[in-house]
């Protein structure tokens, strides 16, 4: 991806060598971003009374950590990529009569607090809906490569788009609706909405690189590197990973050959319209 030399978003706070402190309730511990812990977090977060029912945010201890050039070049590129994501998205609401209101990212240590409880950096990236903020700890980027195996700058790139996604689903009202749904159906059930709201998230990433394909941004390889972080986090391919089979009823996010799927489709489209994940075909 060509970004150096261009700009980069002013809405961005960075929390590196603090600590989250005070107020709200742990987080579960899951090893996993590019949107898990959205979920945790999210559903906490209507448990405790939805928008302006969230924690409120604790004062931040400097501890004065060190940071190596790597990090701050990934600090760099995530600026810049958050400032792609808000024109793209300025422009798409435009078309359809609306403002598009701009998140922040908070980039943090360890752990952190939002205005959906405090989250430890294995929770993996997130996004709340009760201060419109994307969390990342940067060291997520060297686990998504090592780990994961989704290398490359624009697997970073997907990981950033895919929670400016949740917001997108925000401010149209999507995450509202899905998650009102929790208390009258079984896990299961719920977790065939959350598939459909996690894929939309893929598909909107996809948009952004469409349009950002065609102002000349992107580099050969670029999609397929998204491509495959997308596979390399589906739900199937990280439970074999991590137990040796899996349990479609539990799965949250969606299969690995459906995220990426539904990236390309947004890659391929362009479109807000043609990302309508909840009337698809059961996912399983």
């Amino acid at each position: 991806m060509k970004w150096q030399g261009r700009r980069q978003s002013s809405n961005v706070e960075d929390r590196r060598g603090q600590r989250g402190a005070g107020g709200g309730r742990g987080m579960p511990m899951v090893p996993i971003g590019g949107g898990l812990g959205l979920i945790i977090m999210v559903i906490l977060f209507f448990l405790q009374g939805g928008l302006g029912g969230g924690t409120q945010p604790a004062q931040q201890q400097p501890a004065n950590l060190p940071t190596s050039a790597e990090e701050e070049q990934m600090y760099e590129f995530a600026k810049v990529v958050l400032a792609d994501t808000e024109d793209v998205w300025h422009d798409l609401f435009a078309e359809q009569g609306y403002a598009y209101s701009e998140p922040t990212l908070v980039v943090f240590t360890d752990s952190v607090q939002s205005a959906c409880g405090v989250a430890g950096s294995s929770t993996g990236p997130f996004y709340c809906p009760g201060d419109h903020k994307l969390y990342i700890d940067l060291s997520f980027f060297h686990e998504l490569s090592t780990k994961y195996g989704a290398s490359g700058e624009f697997a970073m790139a997907y990981v950033i788009a895919h929670e400016v996604g949740h917001h997108v689903q925000t401010l149209l009202g999507l995450t509202d609706q899905v998650f009102s749904l929790k208390d009258r159906m079984s896990e299961s059930e719920f977790n065939r909405y959350l598939v459909r709201f996690e894929l939309q998230a893929d598909y909107f990433a996809g948009v952004w690189a469409h349009h950002i394909g065609q102002k000349g941004y992107l580099e050969a390889g670029d999609i397929d590197e998204a491509l495959n972080a997308a596979y390399q986090i589906g739900d199937d391919t990280l439970q074999k990973r991590s137990q040796g089979y899996v349990v479609p009823d539990s799965f949250t996010h969606g299969t690995s050959e459906q995220r990426s799927g539904w990236f390309k489709k947004g890659y391929e489209y362009g479109t807000i319209a043609d990302g309508d994940t909840f009337n698809m075909e059961d996912p399983r």
